[in-house]
């Protein structure tokens, strides 16, 4: 089947709205009270979002060889094989129990990348920032920043009003689904999703990012065979708070991971919006294309020097890399300076500076 060429990439294809900057003071705002209600309760402060992490892997990614001249851009410009650190999540700013079953994230950072960087992107890293869905939970900033309040006022609630309300959303979503209407947004954020497996999950960046002369959206998806046997498996997490991490840290022991990393070019700027973040990319108009492998091999998924290093002193960011991979449409504009001050705020309630490798 032929598909259209791909689009070249050019600023033009953003269109920036007049209140971007006050959803930013917003999101601020909310970022701010979820960090500084679990520093006060748990003295510390966590991450705003995904702040509990299931495992956190050493591996590579290995860049295809013989790549056509529209995959072979940024990154992916010429094979090889990269370090890299993988951290594993689910999207609430507090440690809850993990029968609260939510979105699950996978964080990617890639070292040692040479290249022109984005502003203020120390070190020499690429991040890659995906999560458990083909398309963004909000259409735009605005609406994330709303989601973001619900949570906000959600944050360290008493937990087991908040595993009541998991075990109801759970029952209406079911109910939805089976009449072929899609999970609520709000719902979905106060654990109204499957208990998944994360190494069975299928990761997408949900949004679009440059992807040197072109622009794309990014796809990790397990190939091996123990992981696939996983997907849509579902974790037992009674009388279990730490189950996913506990269940990937067993099957980590057990086998090597793998998954393929893909690109979805943009091909069609009306069936391929890049101002509407909820919006999935159809793959009849433009698939999803194997440009790399990324590579656990079995280890420890919850060894202590490397999570303390990766969850005190290490911050992801898709805004932690190359200009080649520019961050694209209002929800990741909103992402820039919201990300950076809440990292900051975190470190400083902390007294624990964040570093980027190679910095």
């Amino acid at each position: 089947m032929a598909f259209p060429s791909p689009i070249p990439f050019d600023p033009s294809l953003e269109t920036i709205s007049d209140d971007e900057r006050q959803v930013v003071s917003d999101l601020n705002q909310s970022f701010r009270e979820i960090t500084e209600t679990t520093a006060e309760d748990c003295e510390f402060a966590l991450r705003s979002v995904h702040a509990k992490s299931h495992g956190i892997l050493e591996g590579s990614l290995t860049i295809d060889e013989g790549l056509p001249p529209e995959l072979s851009q940024g990154l992916f410009s010429k094979s090889g094989t990269y370090p890299l650190i993988l951290r594993m999540s689910t999207n609430a700013g507090d440690m809850l129990d993990d029968s609260i079953a939510l979105p699950r994230g996978l964080a990617m950072k890639v070292m040692d990348v040479e290249g022109q960087r984005l502003p203020d992107s120390e070190g020499t890293t690429q991040d890659f920032i995906m999560i458990n869905a083909p398309a963004f939970a909000a259409p735009d900033a605005e609406s994330f920043s709303k989601n973001l309040s619900l949570l906000a006022k959600t944050t360290d609630r008493v937990e087991w009003l908040k595993k009541i309300a998991a075990g109801m959303f759970k029952v209406v979503n079911a109910a939805l689904d089976k009449v072929g209407v899609g999970q609520i947004d709000a719902l979905a954020l106060m654990g109204g999703m499957p208990n998944v497996e994360p190494m069975g999950e299928t990761y997408n960046s949900a949004v679009p990012f440059r992807y040197g002369d072109y622009v794309a959206k990014f796809s990790l998806r397990p190939i091996a065979p123990w992981m696939r046997d996983l997907t849509g498996e579902t974790i037992d997490a009674s009388d279990r708070p730490n189950a996913v991490r506990e269940d990937v840290r067993a099957e980590m022991f057990r086998g090597d991971a793998e998954w393929e990393f893909c690109v979805q070019l943009l091909r069609d700027v009306d069936k391929q919006p890049i101002e509407d973040a909820s919006a999935e990319w159809p793959e009849d108009v433009s698939p999803f294309q194997r440009v790399g492998v990324v590579r656990a091999a079995s280890q420890d998924s919850w060894l202590d020097s490397r999570v303390e290093t990766v969850n005190m002193h290490r911050r992801f960011s898709p805004w932690t890399g190359l200009e080649a991979h520019r961050p694209l449409g209002n929800v990741n504009r909103a992402r820039k300076q919201t990300y950076r001050a809440s990292a900051d705020l975190r470190s400083s309630l902390n007294n624990c500076p964040y570093h980027e490798p190679g910095a």
